[in-house]
């Protein structure tokens, strides 16, 4: 689960923001939202509301950035880390940037920070609580030298062969749990952390994500049952019986291989595998629809963009209830009905169990709706005049703008909360 995650100098964000998961006193909705750990009472939902190029993705590039340097480490030390900082200014481009994030694994709570610049990993430090705080490793960088320097913590058993393979394998643009990843050699503490990030965060959904094949995928694979997914459908009113995947064998066309070495850099070997194999597999998907006790099916390719959108949003629904994992989201609402946005919403909410989703949206109508929503799972990003990112939350505002009577979407609409647009009038002189 993540408690709170921190984010500075990254993107539009320039002063240190924190988005937190940890719930107030309120027992408002306790049942749907709330989740136990370690004494802790953790929120299963946040939802970001902003005006466009407020910072409201950037929180969740963030996030994504931070799952990206433990995962896939550079494999080259003269590669940058792919990220700017905040460059409205003229100090900040010049210093480091900061993320932090606190979370439980095992029920454990684990506390990870990273300072770092566009070539190179700064300091690094992770702390657990089992049951007192107590630190895993400090690393810090040798930037002259480029050589990186770990020190174990006195809890942490951790040989000195262990620690210098592990310094060798840790490039300067490389985390430490990035380098643990090259080092085969095991370590509980790190090996939990490591699958934390893996398993539990997953990676950022764009708009533009094609999750068709995601879920294609994992439905072929076994880790999401298709009856899960088409009862999902069924609930949301799409009239599909069954979801048919076939896998097809077809000729490579002559110019392919010639895209792949020019263009896609794919490695060697895969390239000749697929000239000695003359063939790709490719997957159909049809949905099948039973109108007036009759069967018909229709090619993904030709069901409507809200359709096949909410197929992917089915399948994320079915690893968020079935597993422990957290996936962040931009624009939740893109291409659905606003009804059919509260209903995934609250199916996530009433089903799911150890799971969280961080999402941004544009969707102001729940927040006409006390009875759907709590005060701590709504946040904000607000540009401020440097076009800085600023982010609070709903509770972060006193009984003088926000009661327990006050209409929250009145409020936000009218400006109170800020996190809106400062539009200039419609009258536009296009000089000739």
């Amino acid at each position: 689960m993540i408690i709170n995650f921190s984010v500075q100098n990254f993107g539009s964000i320039k002063d240190k923001q924190t988005l937190s998961f940890e719930a107030d006193k309120s027992t408002h909705l306790e049942d749907a939202y709330i989740m136990n750990f370690g004494g802790q009472r953790i929120l299963k939902l946040a939802l970001i509301y902003g005006a466009n190029a407020s910072g409201k993705t950037t929180i969740l590039k963030a996030l994504d950035f931070l799952r990206d340097i433990v995962l896939e480490p550079e494999s080259k030390k003269t590669n940058e880390l792919d990220f700017n900082p905040f460059l409205f200014d003229a100090k900040t481009p010049k210093e480091n940037s900061i993320i932090s994030i606190e979370f439980f694994q095992n029920n454990i709570k684990y506390f990870y920070e990273v300072e770092f610049f566009k070539k190179a990993i700064v300091t690094e430090e992770l702390y657990f609580h089992n049951p007192n705080k107590a630190n895993v490793f400090k690393r810090k960088t040798n930037l002259s030298n480029q050589f990186t320097e770990i020190a174990f913590g006195s809890k942490i058993s951790a040989d000195k062969v262990f620690e210098k393979t592990l310094e060798a394998n840790t490039l300067w643009n490389n985390t430490v749990l990035g380098g643990y990843l090259k080092t085969n050699i095991d370590l509980k503490e790190l090996q939990e952390v490591v699958e934390w990030f893996e398993n539990y965060l997953s990676p950022l959904v764009y708009t533009r994500t094609e999750l068709e094949g995601f879920v294609t995928s994992r439905i072929d694979n076994n880790e999401i049952a298709k009856a899960d997914v088409v009862s999902i459908l069924k609930k949301a009113d799409f009239n599909i019986s069954d979801i048919i995947i076939q896998e097809e064998e077809k000729d490579i066309p002559d110019d392919f291989i010639e895209f792949l070495k020019k263009q896609i850099k794919a490695p060697g070997e895969k390239i000749k595998e697929l000239q000695e194999k003359g063939k790709l597999t490719a997957v159909n998907i049809e949905f099948e629809h039973t109108v007036n006790n009759t069967k018909y099916t229709l090619p993904l390719e030709l069901e409507s963009q809200g359709t096949r959108r909410y197929y992917g949003f089915a399948g994320l629904l079915a690893l968020l209830i079935k597993n422990s994992t957290a996936f962040p989201i931009d624009e939740l609402e893109a291409s659905l009905h606003p009804d059919l946005y509260l209903h995934f919403i609250l199916s996530f909410l009433l089903n799911a169990k150890t799971s969280q989703i961080i999402a941004t949206t544009h969707n102001r109508e729940i927040l006409d709706n006390k009875d759907i929503f709590r005060n701590d799972a709504i946040w904000f990003t607000d540009k401020q005049e440097s076009c800085s990112t600023e982010l609070y939350s709903l509770i972060d505002f006193d009984s003088s703008v926000v009661r327990n009577t006050t209409n929250v979407l009145n409020a936000y609409k009218s400006g109170k909360l800020s996190g809106t647009p400062n539009l200039g009038d419609t009258f536009i002189d296009l000089s000739l």
